[in-house]
């Protein structure tokens, strides 16, 4: 969108950097609004992947005066040969949800590109917008880069002190006995869920990944069809129509429920929304409460998220996550130190943005937190790998992607910045194919991968209806709906989200708390996570029996044996990324005393071996 009489308006003075589509697009009409109102000729409008081709083609000739991007659409703005006249006049730089860049190769991505704008312009205003972040300090001085003598830049921490209440409330099964012990999805209490929505004007139902919005938002549809209508599903591979329609939807209250992943879980200020529900464990502390944020979206209001468990244990999660956010343990994110993959490709970019000269960039870089410490050595490897491939890949003439002309650094080939410009950012994903009905609409995408193993005639659960796969062509596959309600559910690469430490350590000293509480013969605990405990108390009495509730600082191992053979039981509680390194770890390392077949698995509360 835009606001403003276009030709009498400024050029480029502000840059609005968000990690989110969905929140470019409600930050854009909030910034619109106030423009209007003040009389500014000013300009604002979106650069993100979902810009259309004619407003990205506007663009090219002339920016607005108010730019909201994403790091990827920022590092292809400083791609072009003019990017310094087009993005030098840029006076005030925000970073919103800064936390959710700032432990990521995408934080890197833009504390890069920051440099490249503070080089043009040293009065350059940096302003980082962050919530749910427990290094808040770090984040700062991350955000504002390193001074030419190599110290930190001075910075000024603006908080807002009004307290903000979240109340974090347990859908409990009736019958905890009946209730899965494993599994991922909770429609075990579909009916329960459905209740809530109906005594809430609107709510977001999130959950942790596309696959399980779309098998929620299939089921709450065949138990109840008269919602038809009255209810949405929203996920990052909608196509952006599609994604749109719901967001506007949304704030003008026209829907009872909307079934999300975290594509609306930052910053969006839907305030019809009344009530939040989240499915399954949240896997983090911080991501919990910037849920719970999305109702109660007022100052002084009170934030509540039902949370809905998909098996037992989750019970002891919900709990623990309470505890947490009563303590203030929220995550920190972890800064990449020196991710050289991510320097090679701004390389590619600067020397396509009008070239680069070899010592300038060098100090330029270095001023960012993430390459403070750059030596002269891994600085040579990546000009070299750059500019011929590296030793490894010099006879491939592909990967000479940059060359020096009289000591500057330039992209001579049409080709390497073509193929450069489609592929900068740091999001890996499988390939993605377009999803388009028989009859030419765009559905989204999906990956390549689930497509490959499907034949003409198979049905799929996408964007909320049944398909059947019609053909393949030219990386799209052309479907048609049809009225069966079973199909296979798409799975895509990103759908793991791994336990935090912090959600892992306040399970632990919780399942030590109620062990306690069984061994005291307790009832109940008489806190506020009573109905968590009522519930689980005959699962952690029969832990107890059976073996050990272990402690923070235990690590409980478990034998069994079955037809399947002899299994080993471990239970770090690390979440899964730690186990499922440690499991083929160890797995080697026995292997290696003897000779020895093992199968490993993995979860967020351990790993098995199995022989």
């Amino acid at each position: 969108g835009r606001a403003g009489p276009r030709r009498s308006a400024p050029p480029l003075r502000v840059l609005w950097i968000t990690p989110l589509r969905a929140l470019a697009s409600d930050t854009a009409a909030s910034l619109q609004a106030p423009v209007r109102e003040l009389g500014l000729n000013w300009t604002v409008e979106l650069r993100t992947g979902d810009t259309s081709a004619a407003l990205r083609a506007r663009q090219r000739e002339r920016l607005p005066t108010v730019l909201i991007t994403t790091p990827e659409s920022l590092s292809l703005q400083l791609s072009y040969a003019d990017a310094r006249e087009r993005l030098g006049s840029v006076e005030c730089v925000i970073v919103d949800e800064w936390h959710e860049l700032l432990g990521t190769k995408r934080g890197v991505q833009t504390e890069l590109a920051l440099a490249r704008l503070r080089t043009w312009n040293p009065a350059l205003q940096t302003w980082g917008l962050s919530a749910t972040l427990g290094n808040i300090d770090e984040a700062m001085d991350v955000l504002l880069g390193v001074g030419a003598d190599g110290r930190r830049v001075p910075g000024r921490m603006i908080r807002g002190y009004m307290p903000k209440g979240i109340e974090v409330v347990t859908l409990c099964p009736r019958d905890v006995e009946r209730f899965p012990w494993a599994g991922h999805l909770g429609m075990k209490l579909l009916d329960d869920v459905i209740a809530a929505i109906e005594r809430a004007r609107s709510t977001l139902l999130f959950t942790n990944t596309r696959s399980q919005a779309e098998l929620w938002f299939q089921g709450i549809l065949r138990a109840r069809p008269d919602l038809i209508g009255q209810i949405a599903l929203h996920h990052g591979s909608l196509d952006r129509e599609l994604r749109g329609r719901v967001e506007a939807m949304i704030g003008d209250g026209r829907l009872r429920c909307v079934v999300c992943t975290s594509s609306l879980d930052l910053g969006v200020d839907f305030t019809p929304v009344d009530q939040v529900i989240q499915v399954g464990s949240p896997k983090g502390v911080a991501r919990l409460m910037q849920r719970a944020g999305r109702s109660g979206h007022q100052p002084g209001a009170v934030s509540r998220i039902l949370c809905v468990p998909t098996h037992a244990f989750e019970l002891v999660e919900f709990a623990a996550a309470r505890d947490a956010i009563a303590a203030g343990r929220i995550e920190s994110r972890l800064h990449p130190d020196r991710p050289l993959d991510v320097l090679v490709q701004h390389l590619v970019t600067v020397a396509l943005g009008g070239g680069f000269t070899r010592d300038a960039l060098y100090a330029e870089v270095r001023r960012t937190r993430a390459f403070a410490g750059l030596t002269p050595d891994e600085w040579g490897w990546c000009i070299d790998f750059v500019t011929r491939g590296g030793p490894a890949l010099e006879l491939y003439p592909q990967f000479a992607r940059v060359v020096e002309r009289d000591g500057r650094f330039v992209v001579e080939s049409n080709r390497v910045a073509r193929l450069h410009r489609l592929s900068i950012g740091t999001i890996t994903s499988d390939t993605a194919m377009t999803v388009r009905t028989v009859r030419g609409s765009k559905l989204g995408t999906i990956e390549e991968s689930f497509i490959a193993r499907l034949h003409p005639g198979e049905r799929f659960v996408f964007a909320g209806r049944v398909l059947e796969l019609a053909r393949v062509h030219e990386m799209t596959a052309y479907v048609r709906r049809v009225a069966q309600s079973v199909g296979r559910v798409p799975r895509w690469q990103g759908g793991r989200m791994p336990l935090s430490s912090e959600l892992a350590e306040a399970v632990r000293a919780k399942l030590l708390t109620y062990a306690d509480h069984v061994a005291a013969g307790d009832a109940q605990t008489g806190g506020p996570d009573e109905i968590e405990f009522a519930a689980v108390r005959p699962l952690i009495a029969l832990q107890a029996e059976w073996s050990i509730v272990p402690g923070p600082d235990d690590l409980l191992i478990e034998t069994s044996q079955s037809r399947e053979g002899h299994h080993l039981f471990v239970f770090p509680f690390e979440g899964r990324l730690v186990h499922e390194g440690l499991a083929p770890l160890v797995a080697y390392r026995i292997s290696r005393r003897r000779p020895i077949s093992i199968s490993v698995s993995a979860t967020d509360y351990g790993f098995e071996m199995l022989s």
